[in-house]
């Protein structure tokens, strides 16, 4: 019963600070209209809250982290290197559709941020049915080089961790 009045009562408590903080005032009508959007709009907007993330295996979470800084830190020195000397470039740059297995939307969600906080990647789109992640590589010499990375470096261990 408590969880439908308050969906998110963090959230509640957090909006009914931000609200007087903001309008600087301890009025009666400023604490009712806190009171109202604190309680109103975690109702209202239950439906854009994610999934309840349960993590099933730390030991997949300390894998994918160490694959993410060694993978950003492999992509940083590939930019450095074009950057420097553009002639060194090897393959060209090119689009590479992905094939999901991942339907987790928590680990979707993880999953684009990584791909696009790597360095070297540009652009990033999940198809509609999110079955597909097409990406956007700085250097591409066999798209299922890439393909083959992505899936047993993060999707693997993000479906250990969300599915």
């Amino acid at each position: 019963m408590m969880k439908k009045i308050f969906p998110a009562p963090l959230l509640s408590v957090a909006l009914f600070v931000i609200w007087l903080l903001l309008n600087q005032s301890l009025s009666a009508g400023h604490l009712l209209l806190a009171l109202i959007l604190a309680l109103l709009l975690p109702v209202l907007f239950r439906g854009l809250r994610p999934r309840h993330v349960r993590v099933r295996n730390l030991g997949a979470i300390l894998r994918l982290c160490t694959a993410v800084v060694v993978d950003t830190t492999v992509s940083n020195f590939a930019v450095m290197r074009f950057l420097v000397r553009p002639s060194a470039r090897r393959h060209p740059s090119r689009f590479v559709q992905i094939p999901l297995e991942l339907r987790d939307p928590n680990g979707l969600a993880v999953l684009a941020m990584i791909v696009c906080l790597t360095p070297g990647t540009a652009w990033a789109e999940l198809s509609l049915d999110r079955s597909v992640l097409m990406l956007h590589v700085l250097e591409v010499g066999d798209p299922q080089e890439v393909i083959d990375h992505v899936k047993a470096k993060f999707e693997r261990p993000l479906m250990e961790i969300f599915e």
